[in-house]
């Protein structure tokens, strides 16, 4: 439409004064869109701090975990037996001997068969395997591949091939897909064909010496335990004499837990500096700059560490009311409250940047010494930054919420601007065409009444 109209007659640019008029009109719109870019800006930097306060959350709440501080490092004397602490809070420490007397294994039957034609005259045969039922399977092909597809095409744990051996006489062998007694089979049926059983047997371990002098047995279908120590899995894979199983305290796979529980509150502190920090020499904010919210963060932080610990005693009774009669309050935190002190025992300090530290070595030692009186400070230390921490996602949570609301609503308002402004642009538009139209008329008179006058002359 603007080529229509674009100054055919006056021999103005319509099309740009229409354009300069709308980008005045558009002026509230761009207003609204530079600040929807800067409140998606913020909501990025609240989105970055709470990924880190999540991270610390997490790393908190595996310090606080008693499954952590039960965990166990199981050991052997002997590289035929693997011992694997398999998790948990139902762990055992303390150390056991025994003999692996014996393997696991499945059973497997074969038979020395013709290499081509039919090796046997039944029209099906029967397999029972373990408690199961037993199944018929019928015979189409009697030939010894025959019987094996027949056998393999029924799924019932047993596993038949054909081994050519290149002599006069091939091998028909079937093969328990489990081991263990319970797994064993018989078959029925193929009487002629001459089958050849080596039986399945589980593996046993003697524990404690013969069971006349005490000692007991242990069986299991396969070659891995894992009842003989809670907590622990063993693996066996030959016969041996004289195992020895050892279990102790895991302490340093609790250390790796309040090593990252120490990184995850170091990266929380160095996402909020970031996302607040202000450079004077250059005057150039960060997005958070002047959030009060985010900047006590890492007060909130760092003075569950500085403060020391303080907590309640494992079992205790809830805590009194506030309103309870003080001398009531004052028995419950005497008989009740542990003052654990500075977290330097955990090998958790500041250092004078502001970051936190971990020392492995006084943390072993520590929990040496005392591993209940740690592991109850421990569980205490890792609630305690978790409630921090859960705090301040649940603050960055609202956050994030009201900017997005806010966002919501401004793009609505923009796409309602766009409504505005195209009804704007076509009333403009028939405005400047109606302009020209009048234009031409007032030209086209022109011409004529100089024409007249010419003629007069």
């Amino acid at each position: 439409m603007s080529s229509s109209v674009d100054g055919l007659v006056s021999g103005l640019s319509t099309s740009s004064m229409i354009s300069s008029l709308l980008q005045v009109e558009a002026a509230p719109q761009t207003r609204l869109k530079t600040k929807v870019n800067t409140a998606q800006t913020v909501v990025s930097s609240y989105q970055s701090v709470n990924s880190k306060l999540v991270g610390l959350k997490n790393a908190a709440a595996d310090t606080s975990a008693l499954s952590t501080w039960r965990s166990i490092k199981p050991t052997t004397n002997t590289a035929s037996v693997t011992a694997t602490a398999v998790g948990g809070t139902n762990t055992a420490t303390g150390s056991l001997t025994f003999d692996v007397v014996g393997l696991a294994k499945a059973q497997s039957t074969t038979a020395r068969v013709a290499t081509t034609g039919d090796v046997t005259a039944a029209e099906s045969f029967k397999v029972k395997v373990g408690s199961g039922d037993e199944v018929e399977i019928q015979l189409t092909d009697k030939s010894a591949q025959g019987i094996a597809d027949a056998l393999n095409k029924a799924g019932l744990g047993v596993k038949a091939s054909v081994v050519n051996t290149g002599g006069a006489q091939n091998i028909l062998q079937l093969s328990g897909a489990k081991t263990g007694t319970a797994n064993a089979f018989s078959i029925t049926g193929l009487e002629d064909v001459g089958l050849a059983t080596s039986a399945a047997t589980d593996a046993k371990l003697q524990v404690g010496g013969a069971d006349e002098d005490g000692g007991y047995s242990v069986t299991s279908g396969t070659n891995t335990f894992t009842g003989l120590m809670a907590g622990v899995t063993l693996t066996v894979s030959k016969k041996e004499t004289n195992v020895n199983l050892n279990v102790e305290s895991d302490a340093a796979g609790i250390a790796s837990k309040l090593q990252s529980l120490v990184d995850a509150a170091n990266a929380a502190l160095a996402e909020v500096t970031t996302q607040t920090k202000y450079d004077p020499s250059t005057k150039v904010s960060s997005p958070l700059t002047g959030d009060f919210m985010v900047r006590q963060m890492s007060s909130s932080i760092l003075s569950s560490i500085s403060q020391g610990l303080t907590y309640r005693k494992e079992g205790a009774p809830a805590a009194p009311d506030k309103t309870a009669d003080p001398a009531v309050i004052a028995a419950d935190k005497a008989a009740n409250v542990v003052k654990f002190g500075s977290l330097s025992k955990l090998g958790i300090e500041l250092d004078r940047s502001g970051q936190l530290t971990f020392d492995q070595e006084k943390f072993t030692a520590s929990y040496n010494a005392d591993p209940t009186a740690i592991k109850q400070a421990g569980i205490a230390f890792g609630d305690s930054i978790r409630a921090v921490a859960n705090t301040q996602i649940e603050n960055v949570t609202g956050a994030v919420t009201g900017r997005k609301n806010a966002i919501d609503s401004m793009n609505l308002q923009i796409d309602n601007w766009d409504v505005r402004l195209a009804a704007k642009k076509t009333a403009l538009t028939k405005q400047y065409a109606g302009l020209e139209t009048a234009l031409g008329k007032l030209q086209s008179q022109s011409t004529w009444l100089s024409g007249q006058i010419a003629s007069l002359g």
